[in-house]
């Protein structure tokens, strides 16, 4: 860890702003995340959507985009690269040519085996049990619903 971010701040106003402590705990996250992706070559996104396709190969592009809340148009881009690397292919399906599929290539469903301590190794940065990790999932993803819902009724 950086020095500088274990120093002290003095108290501020953003102290008691949920949004900051979100904000800065996306940006702790991604400095654990970022060099465990490097030696994948996969960005945060990328992995995202790996890991859907490890869990559940050939999915289409919507189905991706819909799971990890992203329009599928800022999708197709992160995917084009996935299969430039050759880790996935994309195809038209063939009963519906408008929706295109992506399934993992032989390299694709090998970088699974390393991608395996990802998991572990966030949660061991994280100094959280695994039932703590799990309640505290729980209340960000309830969080992130009631203001998707209120965001969705303005």
């Amino acid at each position: 860890m950086n020095p500088e971010d274990q120093r002290e701040r003095p108290g501020s106003v953003l102290d008691e702003m949920i949004c900051f402590a979100l904000y800065s705990a996306h940006h702790a996250m991604n400095r654990v995340y970022q060099p465990l992706l490097a030696g994948l070559g996969l960005t945060y996104p990328q992995y995202l959507v790996m890991r859907l396709l490890w869990e559940k190969n050939d999915r289409t592009v919507r189905e991706l985009a819909d799971l990890i809340l992203l329009e599928s148009n800022t999708l197709t881009p992160l995917l084009k690269r996935l299969e430039a690397t050759g880790l996935v292919e994309r195809a038209r399906d063939a009963e519906d040519e408008r929706k295109v599929r992506i399934t993992l290539t032989p390299t694709g469903r090998r970088l699974e085996n390393k991608a395996r301590k990802v998991p572990c190794e966030i949660s061991a940065a994280s100094g959280r049990s695994d039932p703590d990790f799990r309640k505290l999932y729980r209340r960000i993803q309830s969080l992130r619903e009631s203001l998707r819902d209120d965001a969705a009724g303005a």
